[in-house]
Parts: structure tokens; C-alpha cells; sequence
């Protein structure tokens, strides 16, 4: 146990002294705050492209007239409307005269409107498109039941609705939650866990390789055994990780106490109430605009109900479960990768045996992106109870609640899983390391797995 422990401080001094492992501790949680941050703010702003958009609207009189004008001009998009203009001929010269696309409406293409466009038109543009003739088809809709003042009644009926969850525990105790934040928990933290198992389980991989291509290892198993060697790199190497992921755990912390206190702390949460009448349903009732009394503004508001409702999530749980599969996971796929690098001669001849092993955890990592929609589908609950994709999928899962039972399975599986495969990846470890000059194959691994002296 001694050499153990001495191989195991070799391996995690060496590490944590690096450069690399001190600039990415220190860099990492601002890049993905920065990604947070960034993605939305890029995604809404930049420079814009101004687009002037022909609008051909074919069919009777009544037709034209009725959707004429109806798509509103944005700061970026100016509709103009031609009559009298044949869409075919227009399609071929549209850009030489200044714009964008065609838009082309017919009654038989109601609903499907077609767009003409040299480029493929954004995201932004077909939504407000789209809007804007929903709306207008719903209108004219209405209007053939000859109702007075539509568009009066239906001003004072548009009403915004967003639900706003509790959950209820076994004593009746209510806590405010938010499913976006669960969504987000789910997402950072199954990526975050498939980003540290593949990342350092591969660091034992080529650790392995470069000792054995330098001839070192010889050296080192004429005073160590070589299952001491591999246990004394993957148990260093996973205090690493877990010293670099405590560090963003602090520093994470200190930020979001930091921003709380600075940004929102003396900000109050605004109360929004809406007037309705005693019966919604009855007629003629008036209809009063929602008031707002708030010390901040919109966007600070969303930010503070961020903030409570993820301060309401079970962060202990979510810690401890974290340790617990990163811990698991780690040796179960790191001992499969100290296996493999101690069959090879260089890294090249990896490939072969990567696919195996990669593969379960790229389905986990897909599963937990369906498991943000629907956290108790059939699907989920299989892949956070085998093994080779729990670590991922289970926590993907947590913030949305798993049962007790289904946690206990999946730790007493991932804990047996992991014995097992360190058991047998220290018997093709053993004799791999100091094998040189020969192909390896599985076959041949599986023999050396098999051999008892």
C-alpha cells in the first residue's frame, strides 16, 4: 500500500504543477461562462444584414386587399407589396433589383407561403413571417362570424401566461422550482460529467503509452507490482479531477455570491398582478392591464428568479451524487483505458480498441440531451441504471428528481461494475505493459484476461 501511495503522489504532484492544469482550472469556468453569456448575445445582436422582401399576394380582389400590409416591417426587414407582378419573372431578376427574396402568397398555399432567396433565410425572419399571417388568417377567420369590434376584443383578450412550478415533498412543504434551471443542470452537468470521465480516463491511457514506449516501466515493476502502478495512476490522476473540479466549485460559488449580492441583492422581486373578471367566460366584462410595481428592470428581474429558483434545487444531493459517479464512472472507464494503453506500442495502434469503448459513452451523452424533455421515459431510466451510462444519463436526470431506489441500483451497480472491470484490466495490464513488438488484438487480449499464473 505504500508504493501505492507513492506512485499516487508522483502522479497527482507531477499534474498539478503543470501549466496546462493550472491555466485551464483558472480558465475553464470563465469559458463557460462566457459560452452562457456569449451564445445568447451573439445570437441576438451583430451586425445585421437589411432586407427588403418583395411580397407577390395572387388571387381575387377581396383576397388581395385582405392580406395586404399584414406582415409588418421590423428594423431589419422592409416587406413591399407589388401588384400586378408575375412571380416567375420576378424570381429570376429579384436580386439585381435590390432584394432580398419573394415572398409568394396564394390561397392554395395559405398556409405554406413560399419564400424565394439566393441565401437561406434566418431563423428570425420565416418566425415573423409566419406570426404575421397567422395572425391575419385567424382574423379574417373570426370575421366571417360578423362579430363588432374584433379587433377591440381582441386587444383586451391577449393575456401572457407562464406557469410557475412547486413541488411538494413527502411533509407537505412547498419550494419554488423553475424546469429551465432543471433543464440547465441537466445539460451542464451530464456534459461536464462525459467531459471528465473521457478527458482524464484518456490522460491514464496515453500516460500508460508514453511510460512504455520510454522503456520507464521497466524500471519502475522492479519495485512495484504492475497492478500497483496502474491503480497508483488512476487513483492519482482522479484526485486531479477532482481537485480541479473542487476548484471550480469554489470559484463558481464565490461568483454567483459575488454577482447575488452586488447585482440583485438590494433589488426586490416585482409583484405582478392582472385584474380579471369574477367570471372570465360572461360577456361584457372589463378587462384592466396587468400592473407591475418592481425596483428593477425586465431583464434583472429574470435573473433574480433564476437565481431563487436555482437556490431552491438540492444542491447536496447534486454534489454528492457528482463525486460519487465521477469517482465510479472514472475508474471504470479509466481501467479500461490503462488496459488498452498497456496492449499498444504507440498511440496510433489505439483506434481499434477506441470504438468500443467510446461508443457507450456518446449514446450516454444523447440520451441525456432527450433526458432534459423527459426525465422519466423508459429510455432514461435504462441508462441511468447500466453502468457504462449512468454517470452521464443519472445526472442529467437528478435535478428533475429521481426515486431513492432508482439511485440505490445504479450506485450498487456502477460499484460492482467498477471492481469487476479493475479486476480485469490489472490481469491484461500486467502482461501487456511489458510486451513490446507485437500486434495486439482482442483476441489476444481476452487470453491474456484468462491467464492465472
Amino acid at each position: 500500500m505504500n508504493k501505492i501511495s507513492v506512485i499516487i503522489k508522483r502522479e497527482y504532484i507531477t499534474r498539478v504543477r503543470k501549466k496546462s492544469f493550472i491555466i485551464m482550472t483558472i480558465l475553464a469556468p470563465l469559458l463557460m461562462a462566457s459560452m452562457v453569456i456569449l451564445i445568447p448575445v451573439l445570437m441576438l445582436s451583430g451586425d445585421k444584414e437589411f432586407k427588403k422582401i418583395a411580397v407577390i399576394v395572387n388571387g381575387s380582389d377581396q383576397f388581395k386587399e385582405g392580406l395586404k400590409n399584414i406582415i409588418p416591417d421590423t428594423e431589419d426587414e422592409k416587406f413591399e407589396y407589388l401588384p400586378g407582378v408575375d412571380v416567375n419573372d420576378l424570381v429570376k431578376t429579384f436580386d439585381a433589383a435590390g432584394y432580398y427574396g419573394v415572398l409568394y402568397i396564394t390561397p392554395e398555399v395559405l398556409n405554406t407561403p413560399q419564400l424565394y432567396s439566393k441565401k437561406q433565410p434566418p431563423i428570425g425572419l420565416l418566425e415573423h413571417i409566419s406570426s404575421s399571417l397567422q395572425k391575419e388568417i385567424e382574423k379574417q377567420k373570426l370575421l366571417g362570424y360578423n362579430i363588432q369590434n374584433l379587433d377591440s376584443i381582441l386587444m383586451q383578450i391577449r393575456t401572457n401566461v407562464s406557469v410557475s412550478t412547486r413541488l411538494v415533498d413527502e411533509s407537505g412543504k412547498l419550494t419554488e422550482t423553475s424546469t429551465d434551471v432543471a433543464m440547465g443542470l441537466a445539460y451542464f452537468g451530464g456534459f461536464l460529467m462525459y467531459m471528465l470521465v473521457f478527458l482524464f480516463g484518456a490522460q491514464v491511457m496515453r500516460g500508460v503509452i508514453e511510460e512504455k514506449t520510454s522503456r520507464v516501466v521497466e524500471v519502475v515493476v522492479s519495485s512495484v507490482k504492475p497492478v500497483q502502478l496502474m491503480m497508483g495512476k488512476i487513483i492519482g490522476i482522479a484526485l486531479v479531477g477532482l481537485t480541479q473540479f473542487m476548484i471550480w466549485v469554489f470559484l463558481t460559488v464565490g461568483a454567483v455570491t459575488i454577482v447575488k449580492s452586488t447585482v440583485l441583492g438590494k433589488a426586490a422581486i416585482p409583484e405582478i398582478t392582472q385584474n380579471l373578471p369574477g367570471d372570465i367566460m360572461s360577456e361584457n366584462q372589463p378587462v384592466t392591464e396587468a400592473s407591475q410595481s418592481t425596483e428593477m428592470s425586465p431583464e434583472l428581474t429574470e435573473i433574480s428568479k433564476v437565481f431563487d429558483n436555482a437556490m431552491n434545487q438540492h444542491w447536496l444531493l447534486i454534489f454528492i451524487t457528482f463525486i460519487f459517479y465521477f469517482i465510479t464512472g472514472y475508474l471504470l472507464y479509466a481501467s479500461v483505458f490503462a488496459a488498452i494503453g498497456s496492449a499498444v506500442d504507440n498511440e496510433t495502434e489505439t483506434q481499434q480498441f477506441m470504438l468500443p469503448v467510446t461508443i457507450p459513452i456518446i449514446f450516454a451523452l444523447l440520451v441525456a440531451m432527450g433526458t432534459m424533455r423527459n426525465p422519466e421515459s423508459s429510455i432514461s431510466f435504462w441508462f441511468s441504471i447500466i453502468p457504462f451510462t449512468s454517470p452521464i444519463v443519472m445526472m442529467a436526470r437528478i435535478p428533475f428528481g429521481v426515486p431513492f431506489w432508482q439511485l440505490a441500483v445504479s450506485m450498487v451497480l456502477m460499484v460492482v461494475t467498477f471492481i469487476a472491470f479493475v479486476w480485469m484490466a490489472a490481469k491484461v495490464y500486467r502482461t501487456g505493459i511489458l510486451m513490446y513488438g507485437k500486434k495486439t488484438s482482442w483476441k489476444e487480449m481476452w487470453k491474456w484476461l484468462r491467464y492465472s499464473g
